[in-house]
């Protein structure tokens, strides 16, 4: 019995030293390559940089309008310009078979979508670019935005979840202000005029709701940290796309999901904010998560529509 055990000792032992020296081998050579792709990438994005840079003599004005102006412009109209097409013509199928409301949109009112692009259009060249001359002013004197040397990516990531906490605390209360009665009527319900929302509506909006809801909650954080150029760009453009999904119409594999702000548009009146944090701190997302539309609520990873692995509940016979 004493030589059984001291076999299964020595037998531990020894599968226990090897699997510690496999691992801390792998580790090492997995850190290795993860720190040589890290400086290459670095030193790409900083090169690439430095190119566009030079390539604009250095001008601020013209750096700032590229960035946040002429990026994340072609970021929201290149995304939904392939939405578009699927909203108008029902095709490609891989796209329309994920529509969340079914029925609706099936094609789009074209006299509407027309009136909602010329909206989205006019509230992007006359409302948000006269907002960044004064950021740009903001953004200048805080000397950091058009350093030469681009910030780190770990502080890039610091200042994306600074973003992310500003905007959700201010649009979720900028959101709810404009459902207040004296509001909504003359300013909001121009935006709920699509209870089955598209992706272009993202910013069809009231012009006083574009300012307070749309843009100053995606600016409030760069402006409060100084961020650099580059990161202002890549801020601008993921939030357009980000509520782009969000309005979209359709749970897309492997996107995050629309549902939550989906259903905003069905019911009106839950689910107001952007993260879902503050709505269940206030409890403005109760009827959401009865519902199916709270089942779905996850990133879709295969390619059966989630109407279809999650149906709605038959409707009970009169």
């Amino acid at each position: 019995q004493e030589e059984k055990l001291w076999y299964a000792v020595k037998l531990s032992a020894y599968v226990l030293s090897t699997s510690v020296l496999i691992i801390t081998a792998l580790v090492n050579s997995l850190s290795w390559y993860a720190q040589a792709i890290w400086e290459a990438l670095g030193h790409f994005c900083q090169t690439a940089w430095l190119s566009l840079y030079y390539q604009f003599g250095g001008d601020k004005w013209t750096i700032f309008l590229f960035g946040a102006v002429v990026v994340p412009s072609l970021a929201f109209w290149c995304f939904n310009g392939i939405l578009l097409v699927a909203d108008v013509t029902g095709k490609p199928v891989f796209i329309t078979r994920y529509r969340i409301q079914l029925g609706k949109n099936d094609p789009v009112d074209t006299n509407k979508l027309r009136q909602a692009i010329y909206t989205a259009l006019f509230n992007q060249f006359f409302v948000s670019l006269p907002m960044l001359v004064p950021m740009f002013y903001v953004m200048e004197w805080w000397g950091n935005t058009f350093s030469k040397e681009l910030p780190t990516f770990r502080w890039f990531l610091v200042e994306l979840s600074v973003f992310t906490l500003l905007e959700e605390i201010l649009f979720y209360y900028t959101h709810r202000l404009v459902h207040h009665p004296l509001l909504y009527k003359n300013i909001h319900k121009k935006h709920h005029e699509w209870t089955a929302p598209i992706g272009v509506v993202s910013v069809y909006a009231h012009p006083l709701e574009h300012i307070m809801s749309n843009t100053l909650p995606v600016m409030a954080g760069p402006m409060i940290m100084g961020s650099h150029i580059v990161t202002i760009a890549t801020w601008f453009s993921l939030a357009l796309i980000i509520t782009s999904i969000s309005h979209c119409g359709y749970h897309l594999p492997f996107l995050p999901s629309p549902e939550f702000h989906d259903f905003h548009h069905l019911k009106f009146n839950q689910c107001y904010g952007v993260l879902g944090v503050l709505d269940y701190l206030h409890g403005t997302d109760t009827v959401f998560r009865q519902s199916k539309a709270f089942e779905r609520h996850r990133v879709l990873l295969s390619f059966t529509p989630l109407s279809e692995s999650i149906p709605e509940a038959p409707k009970k016979a009169e």
